[in-house]
C-alpha cells in the first residue's frame, strides 16, 4: 500500500515537473517568437525609414524601353512619355497610363499597367472605396443652339481658341466649360491581407492573381527571371508585420488606387511650368520649347496665380523660382478626401496639440479627412501657433485620416503633465491615415458630350455582342454602311465630326465612319481623353493633359546639389554672380545675349523678438524682382518669413504710402502683430 502511494505521489511529481517544463519551453517559445517578430517590424522600419531619407514621395521609375550609349537615354519617369501615360481615347473614360514605381511615406512598390477611370470618391456615401463618376462639362448653349453642324463646329473652334489662349474676350464664359480635374495616387496599409482587393476598375487591366500570396510568388517569379506579365496586371504591393497578439502575428497588405477630383480652385493654363528634365530631354534631341510640345514634358505648379508669361502656344507659363509656404497644389491636394471621401469631417488631436489650416491667417481646425502636408498648431497653455509639416524630410507627404477599419491603426501611449492638478496622465492615441501625390491635371472639355449628328449611344458591358450591336458581322468602323459602327458605346466612343479638326490631320486614319439615326455614314473621331487634340483649323493643337507628379530622387540630397547646379549653368545669365569663378560678364553666350549681373532678391528682416519665450530672434523675408515691384507700387504682398527658434510667420506687408522707404507689416498670421514682439517696420538690408 505503501509502496502504490509512493509511487503515485512519484508520478504525480513527474506529471507536474513535465508540465512545468512544458510549460516554460512554451514561454520560452512564445517569448522568442515575439523577440523575432519585433525584430522583423523594427527591419521593415529601417527600411521605409531609409526611403524616406533617401527621397521624397513621388513617382521612382517607369518601366524601360529605351537605352543608349549614356546613361540618360534611359527611362526614368520620362522618356519619350511622362508617367508612361499615353491614350485610349476611343473609351469613354479611360485614361491611359502604364506601370509606375513609386514611394509613399517610405512605403516603395509597383503598380499594374494602371489605364484608371475618370472617377472621383463619394459625395454621398462613407462607405469604404466607394466612387462615383467625374461629371463632365456640358456643350455651350452658342454651340448646341446652332441649327447645323458646320455652324456648331465653327462656334466650337471659338470656344477652344478662348480656353488655347485664356481669353475671355473670345468667349466670356469659356471656363464654364473646360474644366481641370486633378489625378492622384493613393495608397495605405489596409487590414485584408487574405483576399485579392482590386482598388479601382480599369477597363483594360486588373490584378492577374488568385490572392495576395499567389500575386506575391508570381513577382517573385518576374523579378527573379527578369519576365513580364505580358499584359502587365501584376504589383509588387507589400505585406509587413506589424504586431503580435497573444503569439499570433498581424499582418497588413498595402494598396493603392487612382482617383480624379473635379478642381474648384482657381487654375489657368499659366500656372503650369514645364520642368526641365535634362536627361529626357537631351536624349531626345529637343529644345525646351520642343520638349513643351511633346508627350515626355513633365510640369509644375507657380505657387501663386499671375500671369507667369504665359505662352499660350506652348499651352504654360515659366517657373517662379522662389521659397512659398501655401501654394496652388496645396489648395488642390486639401479639396480631395481621403477614405472618408467627401463626407469626412475629422480633427487629429495627437499628443495634445489643435491643428489649423494652413489656408487660413486665423486659426481655422483643420479637416484632417482631407489631403494635407502642413499645418499649424498650439499646444495647451499656449497661445504661440507654430507650423509644421507632414514627415521628417518628404516634402511631398501628403496624408489624410480616416475612421474605416480597413485601413490599418497605429497606437501610441502618449503621457504628459496635467497642467491643472499636474498629476502625471497617459491616454492611448488611435490614428488611421493614407498618403497621396498628384499625378496629372486633366482638362475636361466639351468633346466627351458633344454630339452634333446624334449618334446612339448604347449603353451596358461591350462583352456581350447581340447580332444589332455596334460592332455586329464585322463592322469596324469602315466609311461604308456595311462597314460604319452601328452608333457608338463606352469602348467605341466616337461622337466629335472629322471636319472639327484641321483638313489633313488625319495621317493614321483614325476618323471612323458611325451610322447615324438614319442610317447615314458619318466620319467621326474619338471623344475620350487625349494628352493633344489633332491640330484644330484657326487654333492648332490644344494640350489636355498635364503630368505634375513629383518625383522621388528630387528629395535627395545629392540631387538637390545637382539641380542647384543645373539651374546655374542653363542659367548664366541670371546666377553669373554665384559662380566661383564667374564667366566673363559682358561676353556674348550661345544666343548671342551678353551675361550681366541680374539683381539681388530683396532681403528684408524682422526687428528683434522682445519676449522672454521663445527668446531673442530675427525672421528674413525675402522678395523676388515681381514681389518687390508690387511692394514698392502700393500693393500687399502675402509672403512667410524663414523659421526661427522652430516657427515662421505669414505676412502680409507693404511700403509705407506716405514714405516710400519704409516696409510694413500689416498683417502677421491674421493678426495685427507677430507674437513674440516683432515691431511692425521691417528692416531693409542691403
Amino acid at each position: 500500500m505503501a509502496f502504490k502511494m509512493l509511487l503515485v505521489v512519484v508520478l504525480t511529481v513527474s506529471v507536474l515537473t513535465a508540465n512545468a517544463n512544458r510549460n516554460h519551453d512554451l514561454g520560452v517559445l512564445k517569448g522568442t517568437v515575439q523577440t523575432l517578430a519585433r525584430q522583423l517590424m523594427l527591419q521593415q522600419l529601417f527600411v521605409e525609414e531609409r526611403i524616406r531619407s533617401d527621397g521624397d514621395s513621388g513617382v521612382k521609375q517607369i518601366r524601360i524601353n529605351n537605352k543608349g550609349t549614356r546613361s540618360y537615354f534611359s527611362d526614368t519617369i520620362t522618356q519619350r512619355s511622362a508617367l508612361a501615360t499615353h491614350d485610349h481615347s476611343n473609351y469613354d473614360r479611360t485614361v491611359g497610363m502604364g506601370e509606375l514605381i513609386v514611394v509613399l511615406n517610405g512605403v516603395e512598390f509597383r503598380t499594374r499597367h494602371n489605364d484608371y477611370k475618370l472617377r472621383m470618391p463619394s459625395k454621398h456615401s462613407k462607405t469604404y472605396n466607394a466612387m462615383e463618376d467625374l461629371p463632365f462639362p456640358g456643350v455651350p448653349p452658342s454651340v448646341r443652339n446652332k441649327q447645323t453642324v458646320a455652324d456648331q463646329i465653327k462656334e466650337m473652334r471659338e470656344y477652344f481658341r478662348a480656353f488655347k489662349e485664356q481669353n475671355t474676350h473670345i468667349r466670356q464664359d469659356y471656363k464654364n466649360y473646360f474644366k481641370p480635374a486633378m489625378c492622384y495616387l493613393e495608397g495605405g496599409w489596409t487590414t485584408n491581407t487574405e483576399t485579392l482587393e482590386e482598388p479601382f476598375h480599369s477597363d483594360r487591366h486588373f490584378l492577374d492573381a488568385a490572392g495576395w500570396a499567389d500575386l506575391h510568388k508570381k513577382i517573385r517569379f518576374t523579378s527573379y527571371t527578369g519576365s513580364k506579365s505580358m499584359l502587365e496586371n501584376y504589383s509588387f504591393l507589400p505585406t509587413t508585420l506589424v504586431d503580435v497578439k497573444n503569439g499570433t502575428p498581424q499582418y497588413s497588405q498595402w494598396n493603392y488606387r487612382i482617383l480624379c477630383n473635379p478642381i474648384k480652385t482657381q487654375l489657368g493654363l499659366g500656372d503650369f511650368a514645364l520642368v526641365d528634365d535634362l536627361g529626357p530631354r537631351l536624349a531626345n534631341r529637343k529644345t525646351l520649347d520642343q520638349m513643351s510640345l511633346s508627350r515626355a514634358a513633365r510640369f509644375t505648379l507657380n505657387p501663386t496665380h499671375g500671369t507667369h508669361h504665359f505662352n499660350s502656344t506652348l499651352g504654360h507659363g515659366k517657373l517662379d523660382i522662389r521659397l512659398y509656404g501655401q501654394g496652388i497644389i496645396d489648395n488642390i491636394m486639401q479639396e480631395i478626401p481621403g477614405k472618408d471621401n467627401y463626407l469626412a469631417n475629422l480633427n487629429d488631436n495627437a499628443y495634445l496639440k489643435t491643428e489649423y489650416d494652413m489656408k487660413y491667417a486665423n486659426n481655422t481646425r483643420l479637416n484632417t479627412g482631407y489631403y494635407h502636408r502642413w499645418f499649424k498648431y498650439q499646444t495647451p497653455g499656449n497661445s504661440r501657433t507654430y507650423t509644421a509639416y507632414r514627415g521628417y524630410a518628404d516634402q511631398n507627404l501628403w496624408t489624410a485620416q480616416t475612421t474605416q477599419p480597413q485601413i490599418t491603426p497605429r497606437t501610441i501611449k502618449y503621457c504628459y503633465t496635467d497642467r491643472h492638478t499636474h498629476k502625471r496622465t497617459c491616454t492611448n492615441q488611435v490614428s488611421r491615415y493614407t498618403y497621396a501625390i498628384p499625378l496629372e491635371i486633366i482638362w475636361l472639355t466639351p468633346l466627351y458630350r458633344w454630339n452634333p449628328y446624334d449618334l446612339t449611344f448604347h449603353h451596358g458591358p461591350s462583352t456581350v455582342s447581340p447580332a444589332n450591336s455596334v460592332d455586329a458581322n464585322g463592322r469596324d468602323g469602315g466609311m461604308s454602311t456595311s462597314k460604319a459602327f452601328n452608333g457608338t458605346r463606352n469602348d467605341v466612343f466616337y461622337f466629335t465630326p472629322n471636319d472639327f479638326f484641321k483638313s489633313g490631320s488625319d495621317p493614321t486614319r483614325e476618323a471612323v465612319g458611325v451610322l447615324d439615326k438614319h442610317g447615314l455614314v458619318r466620319s467621326v473621331r474619338s471623344s475620350g481623353t487625349r494628352t493633344f487634340l489633332p491640330d484644330i483649323q484657326g487654333v492648332g493643337k490644344v494640350r489636355l493633359r498635364y503630368p505634375i507628379a513629383p518625383a522621388h530622387y528630387e528629395g535627395n540630397a545629392v540631387y538637390k546639389e545637382i539641380d542647384a547646379l543645373k539651374e546655374m549653368v542653363m542659367n548664366m545669365q541670371k546666377y553669373v554672380k554665384y559662380f566661383e569663378v564667374p564667366p566673363a560678364v559682358g561676353q556674348h553666350t550661345a544666343n548671342n545675349q551678353s551675361l550681366v549681373i541680374a539683381a539681388d532678391d530683396e532681403h528684408f528682416q524682422t526687428s528683434n523678438a522682445t519676449w522672454h519665450t521663445p527668446g531673442p530672434h530675427v525672421h528674413d523675408i525675402y522678395l523676388t524682382h515681381n514681389q518687390y515691384r508690387d511692394v514698392t507700387h502700393a500693393k500687399n504682398v502675402s509672403v512667410y518669413t524663414s523659421v526661427a527658434l522652430g516657427h515662421q510667420h505669414l505676412i502680409v506687408m507693404s511700403v509705407d504710402p506716405k514714405n516710400h522707404t519704409i516696409f510694413k507689416i500689416n498683417q502677421c498670421d491674421g493678426h495685427p502683430t507677430c507674437a513674440g514682439g516683432h515691431t511692425n517696420v521691417l528692416n531693409h538690408l542691403p
